[in-house]
């Protein structure tokens, strides 16, 4: 494990890790989401930043905000996390699971309504081929 704390990145390699582009890097540093610290003017990032980023995708592919990641990642900086933090956390997965059921009742619904205008569809489309294929009279 210290050898993975003394490992570090450049913008590219950590980049290229993550899928990203290094202007989504910087983008995360202005926002304050990464601290990359330099080397002759050159940014580099340590495992704390590895981490994060690790955190910060993670937490996007769940659909929370990056206002709602740098707030979750600012209670670690601080130091040691305390209840407070955790309640804030969890209460922000609560919501998170709340927004995400109703978008599966509402989607729910739409593929019931959809599935029952596929079936008028089919049944319209049947009776005309049906008239179109019987002798004329």
């Amino acid at each position: 494990m210290v050898a993975d704390r003394a490992k570090q990145w450049s913008v590219s390699a950590l980049a290229r890790e993550f899928g990203l582009t290094a202007q989504a890097l910087r983008f995360y540093e202005e926002r304050g989401l990464l601290t990359p610290g330099r080397i002759g003017g050159v940014r580099v990032y340590d495992y704390r930043d590895h981490a994060r980023l690790r955190l910060i995708q993670k937490f996007r592919r769940l659909g929370f905000s990056l206002d709602q990641i740098a707030e979750y990642l600012a209670q670690y900086r601080a130091g040691q996390p305390n209840a407070a933090q955790y309640r804030l956390g969890l209460r922000r997965i609560e919501d998170r699971l709340a927004e995400l059921r109703q978008m599966r009742r509402e989607l729910d619904e739409t593929i019931g309504e959809l599935e029952a205008m596929r079936g008028d569809a089919v049944a319209r489309l049947r009776h005309c081929e049906a008239e179109s294929a019987a002798p004329a009279a």
